[in-house]
C-alpha cells in the first residue's frame, strides 16, 4: 500500500457540511459525551475494588489516557473530515481498515446511547412515579429522541450549541458534590491500610478506561470543526483534564463522606453521598442530575452518531441517500432521522444488552487504530491545510500508547475475544459484499492516498 504523503487539498472542502464547532463547543461535546451516566454509579464499584485507594486506578486510568488522547489529537489535527477515527484509520491504512473502524464506532456508539437511554427513562420514572411503567417510559424515550432529532436536524450550529449548555447544566451538580461535599470529609475515610495488589488496579483501570472514553465519538463531526489542527487538540485537552480532575475529586469526596459504606451505595453513590452531608435536597439533586446528564448524553449522541452513519454513506458503505445534507440547515437529514429511529428502537426493545459487551474491546481496538494511524500519518507529513498538532515525543507516543492498550486488552475474557471475532468476521463480509455491489469506497475522499 502506499504510503500517504501529502492530505488532498480537495479533500479539505470535500463536505457540504458548515464548519461551525469551535474549541469550547467541541470540548463541551467531549464533556458531554463522556460524562455520562457512569460517574453517577462508577465510585461505589471503584471502591469496592480497592477502597480508598480507588484514586490510583483514577492516576493510572488517566495516564494511559493521556497517551490514547494525545494519539487521537495527533490525527485529528491531521485530518478534517467527518468520521473521527473513522476518517483517521482511513487515510492512514485504506478503505477496509477504516470501514471496519467505523462499523466498531457505529456499534459502540449505537448500542452505548440505546444502553442510556433505557437508565435514563427508569431513573425519570423513579423521579416522576406517573411516568413510571413500560409503556410510558416508552413514550418518554420517543420524546427524548423526537427532541434531539429536530434540534440536530435545524443545523450542528444548534446542536453543538445545546450540548454546551447541556453541559454546563449536567456539571452544577456534580460540582456540587465536589465543592459542598469537602467540607464534610472525614480524614480517617481516606487512609490506606494497605496497597492493593497490582492486578487489582490492572482490572479497576480498564474498568474506569471507559469512564474517560467518549472521545472517539465526539470527534465524528470532524468535517464541521473550524480550523481542525488548532481546534481538535485544544478541546481534547481542555475536555480530559477537567474530566480527570472532577472524576478524582468526586471519588475522594465520596469516599470521604460514605467511608466503607460507598462500596454498598450501588445504585447513586453521589446521591447519596450529597444526602449524607447536605441533606435530603441535595439527593433529589443529584439524581435529577443523573437524568440530565444522560439526557445531555443523548443529546451528545444524536450530534454526533448520524455523522458517523454520514460519514459511511458519503464513502460507499451505506446507501447514497444517508449523505444527504438539508440545502438550508446543511445537516446531514437522512442520516440524523434513520440513527434516531435506530437507537430509539434498540431502547425500547432491549434486545442490545446482549452486544453491549463488544463496546469495551470495541472502543480499544479502535484507540489501537488511531495509535497506529497517528504514526503513519505523521511519518508520511500529513497536515489539514496547515502545520499539524505537534505532539511532544511524537515518534515515541503512539508505540506506549499501544503498549498500554495491549496490557488492557489481557484483562479481557475469552467470550468477549469470540464476540469481537465475530463481530469484524462480519463486518469483512459487509465489506466483500460492498465492493462487489459496485458502491465500495475505493476511491472514497476519506481514504485516498
Amino acid at each position: 500500500m502506499p504510503i500517504v504523503r501529502s492530505a488532498p487539498a480537495a479533500t479539505i472542502q470535500a463536505e457540504p457540511l458548515v464548519r461551525a464547532i469551535g474549541t469550547f463547543g467541541l470540548a463541551a461535546v467531549i464533556v458531554n459525551i463522556t460524562v455520562g451516566g457512569g460517574i453517577f454509579r462508577l465510585p461505589a464499584n471503584v471502591a469496592a475494588a480497592l477502597g480508598p485507594a480507588a484514586p490510583i486506578a483514577y492516576l493510572v486510568c488517566a495516564a494511559a489516557m493521556a497517551l490514547i488522547v494525545l494519539c487521537i489529537a495527533d490525527a485529528g489535527s491531521r485530518v478534517s473530515l467527518t468520521g473521527g477515527p473513522y476518517a483517521y484509520v482511513g487515510a492512514a491504512f485504506g478503505p477496509y481498515v477504516a470501514f471496519i473502524s467505523g462499523v466498531l464506532l457505529w456499534m459502540l456508539g449505537t448500542f452505548a446511547t440505546a444502553a442510556v437511554s433505557t437508565v435514563f427513562a427508569s431513573n425519570l420514572g423513579l423521579l416522576v412515579p406517573p411516568l413510571a411503567g413500560r409503556g410510558r417510559e416508552a413514550a418518554v424515550l420517543v420524546a427524548a429522541y423526537a427532541v434531539w432529532a429536530f434540534v440536530n436536524l435545524r443545523g450542528v450550529a444548534l446542536g453543538a450549541r445545546l450540548n454546551s449548555i447541556a453541559t454546563v447544566a449536567k456539571l452544577l451538580p456534580l460540582l456540587l458534590v465536589a465543592i459542598g461535599g469537602a467540607f464534610f470529609v472525614e480524614s480517617e475515610n481516606l487512609r490506606v491500610a494497605a496497597m492493593p495488589a497490582a492486578s487489582d488496579i490492572a482490572r479497576t483501570s480498564l474498568l474506569l478506561i471507559f469512564a474517560f472514553a467518549g472521545i472517539e465519538c465526539a470527534l465524528v463531526p470532524s468535517g464541521e470543526v473550524r480550523n481542525t489542527a488548532r481546534t481538535v487538540p485544544r478541546a481534547i485537552a481542555l475536555a480530559m483534564l477537567g474530566i480527570t480532575a472532577l472524576y478524582i475529586t468526586l471519588q475522594i469526596v465520596a469516599q470521604g463522606i460514605l467511608g466503607g459504606g460507598l462500596a454498598l451505595a450501588t445504585v447513586s453513590p453521589l446521591a447519596e453521598a450529597a444526602g449524607a452531608s447536605l441533606g435530603g435536597w441535595a439527593r433529589a439533586l443529584l439524581l435529577g442530575g443523573a437524568v440530565l446528564s444522560m439526557f445531555g448524553y443523548l443529546g451528545g449522541m444524536a450530534l454526533t452518531m448520524p455523522r458517523m452513519v454520514f460519514a459511511l454513506a458519503r464513502d460507499g458503505f451505506l446507501p447514497r441517500a444517508l449523505a444527504a445534507v438539508h440545502p438550508v440547515h446543511r445537516s446531514p437529514q437522512a442520516a440524523v432521522i434513520v440513527q434516531s429511529l435506530l437507537a430509539l428502537g434498540l431502547a425500547v426493545s432491549g434486545t442490545f444488552e446482549k452486544l453491549a459487551i463488544l463496546a469495551n474491546v470495541s472502543a480499544l481496538a479502535l484507540y489501537l487504530g488511531c495509535a497506529l494511524a497517528a504514526w503513519r500519518l505523521r511519518r508520511s507529513g500529513v497536515a489539514a491545510g496547515g502545520a499539524a498538532f505537534r505532539v511532544p515525543f511524537g515518534g515515541l507516543v503512539p508505540w506506549l500508547a499501544c503498549g498500554v492498550i495491549a496490557w488492557l486488552l489481557t484483562g479481557l475474557m475469552r467470550d468477549e475475544w469470540l464476540a469481537f471475532g465475530a463481530c469484524l468476521g462480519a463486518g469483512s463480509a459487509l465489506y466483500v459484499v460492498a465492493r462487489r455491489g459496485g458502491s465500495s469506497a475505493a476511491s472514497t475522499t476519506a481514504c485516498r492516498p
